[in-house]
């Protein structure tokens, strides 16, 4: 068991009762954790620069979005946070109440000549959130769960709208794409008890039940991309 500073104890126990009641509708609906959904490749991709690059994507609870992209080869940097909203409001305790604009996001660092944006884009479609779920991810309800893209450039935003027409027209999914394309937004780092949850709580029910599969989808559906180790916050290159 580690440790706590006291602030860390109570964030952990606000996070702790957000997530054990979630897991009490989760059980109480019959929902079994997300399935991943196996889709092509973008056809409009970026292309390469040689310089290392940021993308922030929004889908359900950043603890699972950002240990789905520690796992992903070319990834040197992913940080749960907030996106959306003003830095004034950029709390966890604040953001919860779903009137900040703020949607739960994770900025990924990484280097395009190992992972394109592209891919980074078929991993958060696949296996990291459900694209179809509007305002919410599996248990956890409100707008700060919103399925969302934050470009940080046009080439971004014009990959990824064409990626969402692409996939849509494909008709892959049970239901439309609901992911918002909200353009540049600063984004804010949550508080540290947040960064590399999952990782740091494995048995923790919350990530068991929704998080965890996720990384397993990722093992079998992007092999060429999957890493064991993933790039810790702490320990990773920024």
């Amino acid at each position: 068991m580690r440790l706590l500073s006291q602030s860390m104890f109570a964030g952990l126990a606000a996070a702790g009762l957000m997530a054990a009641l979630g897991l009490v509708l989760f059980q109480q609906s019959g929902m079994a954790a997300e399935k991943a959904v196996v889709l092509p490749a973008p056809l409009v991709d970026e292309k390469p620069t040689g310089k290392t690059e940021k993308a922030v994507f929004a889908g359900g609870c950043f603890w699972g979005v950002q240990g789905v992209f520690q796992h992903v080869a070319g990834v040197t940097r992913a940080v749960s946070g907030y996106a959306g909203g003003d830095a004034a409001t950029a709390q966890y305790h604040v953001v919860g109440t779903g009137r900040t604009g703020h949607a739960e996001a994770v900025e990924v660092t990484f280097d395009p000549s190992k992972v394109s944006y592209g891919q980074l884009l078929q991993v958060f479609f696949s296996v990291a959130h459900n694209p179809t779920q509007l305002n919410y991810q599996g248990p956890d309800h409100g707008t700060q769960y919103r399925s969302a893209i934050f470009p940080t450039d046009s080439e971004q935003e014009n990959v990824a709208a064409a990626y969402i027409d692409q996939l849509d027209n494909a008709k892959l999914f049970d239901g439309g794409i609901v992911t918002s394309l909200e353009g540049a937004q600063p984004f804010y780092p949550a508080e540290a008890y947040h960064q590399d949850f999952l990782t740091l709580n494995p048995t923790y029910t919350y990530i068991v039940y929704n998080d965890l599969p996720k990384i397993e989808n990722l093992k079998r559906l992007f092999p060429e991309l999957y890493v064991k180790k993933p790039v810790l916050v702490g320990q990773a290159k920024s």
